[in-house]
């Protein structure tokens, strides 16, 4: 038996990065997965790839900024397992920028990704979640969202703001009886398409990016999903509204 057997879970931003590996050790422990994506063809690639390797996973299109579009995802979650057990709200962007210089533009996108489709993500998960007996919900912040960092200010207040919007959550569902646990993960510097789209790509972006990480190297998706697997999974039953750090112990300084 898998740590999450027979349970249902949905990961947004599923098709790379911090997504795609949690998306692939959910089903490997035993959880149907329901793999969503901006971008369609890499939500399709993940989960055609967990049913290759024997798990069951299917794919859906999805902006977590349109509400409509989230009450369908909902909608078609129920009416296809009837259930959600985890809502791992992992969607999210990096638009780095001095503060002097950003966009208005990027702000709110940035804003939308990041806030509104954790809000949105939570508000309709919730209750299905609490009708099949309750679950647990991780959201993605970042090391960003427990200390500052030049240049990423408007990263920083977005990952900053779902970590207090995750532990007032945590007090709701608690306190309702729902029987759902929501918590935060706070990855440091990971290699993913989203950190090539940050460094160019480049040796020297890396590098510095490394240098960063007092273990010396990145971290890999794979690593992120271990740890939220443990959130995910009834091992972690007595926690909840906690802000986990995996971060090659950047914190710690």
């Amino acid at each position: 038996m898998g740590r999450v057997s027979g349970k249902i879970a949905l990961v947004t931003g599923g098709g790379s990065g911090i997504g795609k590996g949690s998306a692939e050790l959910l089903a490997k422990e035993g959880a149907t997965v329901v793999v969503t994506d901006i971008v369609a063809a890499d939500a399709k690639t993940v989960a055609d790839g967990i049913n290759k390797a024997g798990g069951v996973a299917i794919s859906l299109q999805h902006d977590v900024t349109d509400e409509k579009r989230w009450a369908e995802v909902m909608a078609e979650v129920k009416k296809t397992y009837g259930k959600l057990h985890i809502l791992f709200n992992n969607a999210g962007v990096c638009l780095g920028g001095m503060t002097w210089e950003q966009s208005l533009e990027d702000w709110r996108k940035q804003n939308a990704v990041n806030l509104d489709g954790v809000f949105l993500g939570c508000k309709h998960g919730i209750p299905l979640m609490r009708d099949s007996g309750g679950g647990s919900i991780i959201i993605t912040s970042s090391i960003a969202g427990l200390q500052g960092s030049p240049g990423l200010s408007g990263y920083c207040a977005t990952k900053g703001g779902v970590r207090l919007y995750a532990k007032a959550v945590a007090m709701e569902c608690a306190r309702a009886g729902f029987n759902i646990r929501v918590n935060t993960v706070h990855p440091g510097v990971i290699e993913t398409p989203m950190m090539e789209r940050i460094t160019g790509g480049s040796e020297k972006g890396y590098e510095a990016m490394r240098k960063m990480e007092p273990v010396g190297r990145l971290g890999q998706p794979s690593e992120i999903a271990e740890a939220a697997m443990w959130l995910l999974c009834d091992r972690s039953s007595f926690v909840t509204g906690l802000a986990m750090s995996v971060d090659g112990g950047s914190y710690a300084q």
